[in-house]
């Protein structure tokens, strides 16, 4: 990044903490607070300021206001002295729950496709706290991230002791981590929700699109799961369609049929290569499990300006997320021409409109110069008033 294009991201970002009202998180005063800066290593070589505590949300303003900082973060736990230099001297009290969902561990594609993904998972997410976890849904606080995804902050009192360990159990159920086939078609009833009833269609999915396949690729496929030789993967491949049937109608039998159908099921959920995990991913919530286990984890600040978009960290209510669209409710900038110059061509969408940008140099509105520039995607050219 040239040093004209981190002076121009600053500028902007000095407008917006002027203007911006940033709401304090609760219990402000029992947050550490981190911050990255425009300094003059930025963006090649990032450098945290943490330890930094706050009396009131009016000192975390003007902080924030007068410093501009690249990326700012607070903890999601709570300390006696959080801005205590070490962790140990802090005096942990409690911490959120949280879950951070990142397109960037699912997928690459296009921005658009990326964000429209990650919107699914965290619809998938809290649907899954709701219905299957039972927590009180006014206690979650949903925030976009600004980048690529989303954090959900469960606020529920009952949570904010539990360790990492109890975490760890929590994220697991969410992620389907640790399947027992035994287990869930066991305990299998018709009406039951959850994993129950979740694994029962992956294997069925599964199941038929082997059975689609030709013979001698399905042995293969079986074959080649730690346990399973050339004669067991041949007797189970002639038991698929029956095993089909069996999980649409009676699945807590399936696992009495024979030693090939429980030696085949464990090995499919147990190994990491197996051909049925992207089956059992594309049922579970992919939340980024050391985000939810870690008790002390410093997370983006909402009401915030994240330096790699140039978009707001946005906290909205639940209800909200359905009709969310960060490529323009998190845009933070707007109509006034910017000259950029970009080494390459781009096509993306921005504010409901699309843009085509070619190689060279160009005027474009700001918030598309921000959003460019912020992604090492251009270079600032120079600022337009609008009498130009």
């Amino acid at each position: 990044m040239r040093p004209a294009t981190r002076i121009f991201i600053k500028q902007r970002f000095t407008d917006y903490y002027d203007k911006a009202r940033i709401s304090p998180p609760s219990s402000v005063k029992e947050r550490e607070f981190g911050f990255i800066f425009f300094d003059d290593r930025y963006p090649e070589d990032i450098r945290m300021r943490r330890h930094i505590g706050f009396s009131s949300g009016d000192e975390m303003q003007e902080y924030v206001k007068s410093l501009v900082p690249a990326h700012a973060y607070y903890s999601t736990a709570y300390y006696r002295t959080p801005q205590a230099p070490t962790m140990g001297d802090k005096e942990w009290l409690g911490a959120d729950l949280i879950f951070d969902l990142d397109a960037d561990h699912i997928m690459r594609g296009s921005y658009e496709a990326m964000l429209e993904r990650i919107k699914g998972e965290a619809e998938k997410l809290l649907d899954v706290l709701d219905n299957e976890l039972g927590i009180d849904m006014r206690t979650i606080k949903l925030v976009f991230s600004g980048g690529r995804g989303y954090h959900v902050h469960v606020q529920e009192l009952a949570f904010r002791d539990f360790e990492p360990a109890e975490r760890r159990e929590l994220v697991d159920y969410v992620c389907g981590t640790g399947i027992s086939p035994s287990l869930l078609l066991h305990d299998w009833k018709p009406g039951r929700h959850g994993w129950h009833d979740r694994f029962r269609l992956v294997l069925a999915r599964y199941l038929q699109d082997l059975s689609t396949r030709p013979p001698k690729e399905v042995k293969a496929e079986l074959s080649s799961l730690r346990g399973v030789g050339q004669v067991m993967a041949e007797r189970f491949a002639g038991m698929i369609p029956e095993l089909i049937t069996l999980l649409h109608t009676n699945p807590s039998s399936i696992l009495l049929r024979d030693q090939t159908v429980r030696t085949v099921f464990g090995a499919l959920t147990s190994e990491r290569e197996s051909a049925l995990l992207p089956y059992i991913r594309e049922a579970a919530v992919q939340a980024d499990e050391p985000v939810t286990t870690d008790t002390r984890r410093l997370i983006r600040l909402p009401g915030s300006l994240h330096a790699k978009s140039g978009f707001k960290v946005v906290p909205m209510e639940v209800k909200e997320l359905h009709d969310f669209d960060p490529l323009i409710d998190a845009v933070a900038f707007g109509e006034r021409e910017v000259i950029i110059e970009s080494e390459r061509e781009y096509s993306f969408s921005l504010l409901g409109s699309s843009y085509d940008i070619p190689k060279g140099r160009l005027k474009v509105p700001e918030a598309v110069g921000v959003f460019l520039c912020c992604r090492g995607m251009a270079e600032i050219g120079g600022v337009l008033d609008h009498a130009s």
